[in-house]
């Protein structure tokens, strides 16, 4: 679950952007590998590197670092008892370069002996070692200054050669016509002369090669045969001189190599932070505050990965603080679409593994708390491999997170219940979310459903939240504002964009209907109301006295069994989806909740979808669902102790479809 969560959170294209700021192939695998810090005090130690590592840069600009693949090899390769070659003892050489350097750079934003700045005195400074590879290597090739033999050898060679070249010119000169160039062609390290096919008996020597043509010999004359012959045996010599002074150099570099592991050490550690640093920069981030507490605070906030330019800061509060938060283990996003509900909890879960992986968050303030998982369903999720629609998908994740998440867990869910039957839909969203509510784990979920507005009102726990809307712009402002709920606004786009009131009302009624407020409490019971008494006897305002359970008894052949409070139902002929509110009565009419409207239906015209049994827990309180806050309320003081007096005031009466 940890890759998908980095997936969704976009957080592995975070550390793809960490891990281009490295210069060794190590660190940057290890940069991509990140994952977030489970122990507190190491936390807070890597952030604290982080911003010292920044400061750092910030006073000293880029550190002297470099790739270190070529030592990587150097050191396998010595480790098999291997000869270092001019290149590799160059590459050393250059290394010990950049460590000086570093030493020195890290002395100039010296603040005591801990910390970055420290790093530099585990620096082991080999300017010796550095001097007599320089010395003996140039160019890629041991200089003739690395031993007096070498540098008496070569001079015999080169004089040698000289000779070889008088001859081969003077023969040239007299003998013009029978060579097809006039100058000395090098043929395997030897000095020839190109000879025309029909001279070659002319010109006695030891031929090299042929052209392809067949029309010209390359020929060493024997007049330089023996010279060239001199030059081989030097050039023995030069090899034998050279593999000793390589054989030197090696041997000097492995006295030194557990100086110049550690050296490898201290500057993979160094790539590592300043890695860290230069993102903190380039994101114009700052230190994540750790908190003891469930908390994330972020003020100003800008994803990372959006516009630094274009992009809304957000303002995001929820745990145990005691400002705008109010103390919320939870946070319902409502809003309309491409409002940036979606954004909001990315933003929320990134930076969380962000700080939690030692890295600063781009804001002006952040608090977070550690979590020992952070969980999420966002996106639609569909799977053509897996044969899974969107909303199976979602609702296979929800139960793996459910399964998991517990009180030190942070569970983003993204356009909770959607994919489905809204009203079914809604159900599962209000369960979902007082499951999660029961663990005390942090969530922020983000919906369309306006009941789940209701609940998260009426939580404790829970607060709502709204994703702004410009109504004279028909503009989302992409911002978020905590404590109120959200609203869809297609309603009022539509409106703006020119549709004819008279529909706009229309589809008002059918999306709203009268919201009736008089609910079943759990404990008590409606179902010996007829839907005469509803019709009649309830009018707008009209009190009723509400009557325990056992005081009561059905009728109509076992028509009030036929359906369960919370049964998914299917009512026709329209084949509308509904939820089973209140039980069959006697005169065989039923409940029935669409699209938020309460009707009374004939038995007869309802099919069963599916039983509440397999929608919610045994224990689950529908009033959530189906019942007003005042209700609630009553219902909630009823079930403390049996009040005759106490009444509930129905404010809408009920439909018959």
């Amino acid at each position: 679950m940890m890759n998908s969560t980095f997936t969704q959170l976009e957080f592995d294209k975070i550390l793809e952007m960490l891990a281009g700021y490295a210069f060794s192939e190590k660190i940057k695998q290890k940069l991509i590998n990140l994952l977030p810090y489970m122990n507190e005090a190491q936390l807070i130690a890597h952030i604290d590197e982080t911003t010292q590592a920044k400061r750092i840069l910030e006073i000293s600009g880029n550190p002297p670092l470099a790739s270190m693949v070529e030592l990587e090899k150097i050191i396998t390769l010595m480790d098999k008892d291997g000869v270092l070659n001019p290149d590799q003892l160059a590459s050393v050489s250059q290394f010990i370069s950049t460590c000086i350097r570093m030493k020195r750079y890290l002395k100039r934003t010296e603040e005591g002996e801990s910390g970055v700045s420290a790093i530099g005195y585990s620096i082991n400074d080999l300017s010796e070692l550095r001097e007599e590879i320089d010395l003996c290597i140039r160019g890629g090739m041991v200089d003739d200054r690395a031993s007096s033999a070498l540098a008496n050898i070569r001079r015999k060679i080169s004089h040698a050669q000289d000779q070889v070249r008088l001859k081969l010119e003077s023969t040239l000169k007299s003998n013009s016509k029978c060579f097809s160039e006039d100058f000395i062609v090098m043929m395997g390290g030897r000095f020839t002369l190109a000879v025309k096919r029909e001279f070659r008996s002319q010109i006695k020597g030891t031929v090299a090669d042929v052209s392809k043509s067949g029309g010209t010999y390359f020929i060493e004359p024997e007049s330089v045969g023996r010279i060239q012959a001199s030059i081989s045996s030097l050039q023995i010599e030069e090899d034998i001189e050279i593999n000793k002074v390589l054989y030197r150099l090696t041997a000097l570099v492995e006295d030194h190599l557990n100086q110049i592991k550690i050296n490898i050490a201290a500057m993979e550690t160094l790539d590592f932070v300043f890695a860290k640093a230069k993102l903190s920069v380039n994101l114009r981030a700052v230190p994540p505050v750790i908190s003891a507490d469930k908390n994330i605070i972020i003020e100003k906030g800008r994803h990372p990965l959006l516009g630094k330019d274009t992009v809304v800061p957000l303002d995001f509060r929820i745990g145990n603080n005691d400002r705008e938060g109010h103390g919320a283990d939870g946070v319902v996003i409502t809003g309309p679409n491409t409002g940036g509900k979606t954004v909001v909890l990315k933003t929320v879960g990134l930076f969380s593994l962000m700080a939690q992986s030692g890295l600063h968050i781009p804001a002006e303030r952040a608090v977070f708390g550690m979590y020992d998982m952070v969980l999420c369903d966002i996106g639609d999720g569909q799977s053509i491999a897996e044969n899974l629609s969107t909303f199976s998908s979602h609702i296979t994740k929800i139960i793996k997170i459910l399964g998991t998440a517990d009180e030190q867990s942070l569970v983003l869910l993204d356009e909770l219940g959607s994919g489905t039957d809204p009203a079914e839909g809604m159900g599962l969203a209000t369960v979902i979310l007082s499951e999660l509510v029961k663990t005390k784990c942090l969530v922020v979920a983000t919906t369309h459903y306006p009941e789940i507005k209701d609940f998260a009102r009426d939580t404790d726990g829970l607060v709502n939240a709204k994703m702004t809307f410009d109504r004279d712009n028909l503009m989302p402002l992409y911002k978020l504002e905590i404590g109120e709920a959200g609203e869809s606004c297609a309603l009022y786009i539509a409106g703006r964009l020119g549709m004819p009131v008279e529909m706009i009302k229309k589809a008002h009624d059918v999306a709203y209907g009268r919201r009736n407020t008089a609910q079943k409490p759990s404990g008590y019971d409606f179902d010996a109301l007829s839907s005469k008494q509803i019709n009649s006897g309830i009018q707008r305002g009209k009190k009723i006295r509400i009557r325990r359970i056992d005081d009561v008894s059905h009728k109509g052949d076992g028509l009030a069994d036929k359906f369960s409070i919370g049964d998914s139902v299917i009512v026709h002929p329209e084949k509308e989806a509904g939820l089973v509110f209140q039980k069959t009565d006697d005169k065989g009419m039923v409940g029935v909740q669409i699209k938020r409207k309460k009707y009374l239906v004939n038995h007869k015209r309802v099919e069963l979808h599916v039983p509440a049994s397999e929608l919610y827990p045994p224990d689950y309180d529908f009033s959530i669902i189906f019942d007003t806050v005042s209700n609630r309320k009553a219902r909630k003081k009823m079930g403390k102790h049996h009040d005759p007096n106490l009444v509930a005031t129905i404010d809408e009466e009920y439909e018959i479809k």
